[in-house]
């Protein structure tokens, strides 16, 4: 699932996303290419409402396999379902495929984030994964494509 964020925050987007993965009892690895900001990431998710508080970690502790969302930039590390990408994140279509779902979260305003974006669903859907591209221009999330899986 492809998310092209135009009002959005990446946190935003996934304070929506997340809460249902972890209800239909999936672990999630969020990954991303920059250290800091994932620091900062985990910082606001800590500092966040109680009522909305997502359970995670950050990759490189003790508990990584224990972690609900385990935040870092290598390996899945916490036997997760699902994988959200953020900042340029990427993966394989093999990585892709062993997962329940995968999650790219890109913003509008970086060209580069969105050719990575591109590049990604080319990838994923030549390599025969189902894919959806969701976009918030409208002011709402709205479904603008979907390529189905080949058969393979």
């Amino acid at each position: 699932m492809f998310y092209h964020m135009t009002r959005s925050t990446a946190l935003a987007t996934m304070q929506s996303i997340l809460p249902r993965a972890l209800s239909a009892g999936w672990k999630v690895m969020l990954r991303g290419t920059d250290a800091a900001a994932l620091d900062a990431l985990d910082l606001a998710l800590w500092d966040g409402a109680e009522d909305g508080f997502l359970p995670h970690g950050l990759q490189g502790g003790p508990h990584d396999a224990d972690q609900p969302i385990l935040l870092g930039q290598g390996a899945i590390g916490n036997g997760a379902q699902g994988l959200m990408l953020i900042d340029r994140a990427d993966t394989t279509p093999e990585e892709a495929m062993a997962l329940e779902r995968v999650w790219v979260l890109f913003d509008a305003a970086d060209d580069v984030a969105l050719a990575k974006a591109r590049a990604l669903w080319t990838g994923l859907t030549s390599a025969g994964m189902a894919a959806q591209y969701w976009s918030e221009e409208s002011g709402r999330w709205e479904k603008k494509t979907e390529k189905s899986a080949r058969a393979g």
